[in-house]
């Protein structure tokens, strides 16, 4: 008996156009539809939801993996915005050291304004 081919599942711009094409069918259908399933050796055909999904995001040129580069786990993203901490400090985190390109043991000389911080780093030109 000859093995019946699966089709390719679809991806990018063609596979959003048969997203859209398909309208009310549910979600299951349309990765059927859109070649995202497979046939089990007793003839069961099981639908691929994550593999469709995932499809989908990456079509619609979504970025939903960290922007770390592989350098260890991700963290927090600058917000650009801090507290003042229960013991008082103030506490710069690390999404801004990285961002500024900081090693440890930078030092820094600071200057207090009536509502500012200015921190000047020592031994760096003010060409910046």
């Amino acid at each position: 008996m000859a093995k019946a081919t699966q089709p390719q599942p679809l991806v990018g711009p063609i596979l959003i156009d048969k997203v859209k094409e398909l309208g009310n069918l549910s979600k299951e259908e349309k990765a059927r539809e859109c070649g995202y399933y497979t046939v089990t050796k007793n003839g069961v055909e099981r639908v691929n939801m994550m593999k469709f999904l995932n499809a989908l995001i990456d079509a619609e040129g979504i970025e939903l993996d960290s922007t770390s580069n592989g350098q260890g786990r991700g963290g927090r993203s600058a917000s650009y915005r801090i507290s003042v901490q229960s013991n008082g400090n103030l506490l710069i985190g690390s999404a801004y050291t990285k961002k500024m390109g900081l090693k440890q043991g930078d030092e820094f000389e600071i200057t207090l304004g009536r509502k500012h911080i200015h921190l000047r780093q020592i031994g760096v030109d003010d060409e910046e």
